[in-house]
């Protein structure tokens, strides 16, 4: 049984970052991550793709990262079905899937957030960071007490 992350881009490395390393800190280790992606972000996805296989390589995973790309930021359908298909996908695999919802506009968050429930994701994963002074700052500076891996599926 595979474990499937699911996120999308934002100029934001931290964003894209501190979620998955966050889960594989819990044990959560992904088998292959799905990124989306559009010409807003396409260079910080490209340069994402990198670091996540670094980072689920020292928590001792192998992960392939792909990515879906749109052809613009706005096209909301688009990223209900990056979301629908990717978690139907996972489903008839008989894998867990987890969508982040921490990275992107907010729109995007919200389409995330609602196609985790919707489709019946695993996990719906919220990087917070509860204390100021951290942001733009990678999971590895900032203390644990100032960080919380939010499953919504577990508290809602």
């Amino acid at each position: 049984m595979a474990q499937i992350w699911v996120t999308n881009g934002t100029p934001t490395m931290p964003g894209i970052l501190n979620p998955v390393t966050a889960a594989c800190d819990q044990g959560y280790v992904p088998d292959n991550v799905w990124m989306l992606s559009n010409p807003s972000v396409a260079e910080y996805v490209t340069e994402a793709t990198n670091r996540f296989e670094v980072i689920i390589d020292a928590y001792g995973g192998d992960a392939d990262v792909y990515t879906r790309d749109l052809d613009d930021e706005t096209d909301f359908h688009g990223i209900i079905d990056f979301y629908r298909s990717t978690i139907e996908t996972v489903q008839k695999n008989d894998d867990t899937i987890a969508g982040d919802v921490t990275p992107g506009r907010k729109f995007m968050s919200a389409i995330a957030f609602q196609s985790g429930f919707k489709f019946d994701a695993d996990h719906v994963f919220y990087f917070h960071r509860k204390a100021e002074g951290y942001y733009g700052q990678f999971y590895a500076e900032i203390p644990r007490t100032a960080t919380d891996l939010i499953d919504f599926t577990k508290v809602l």
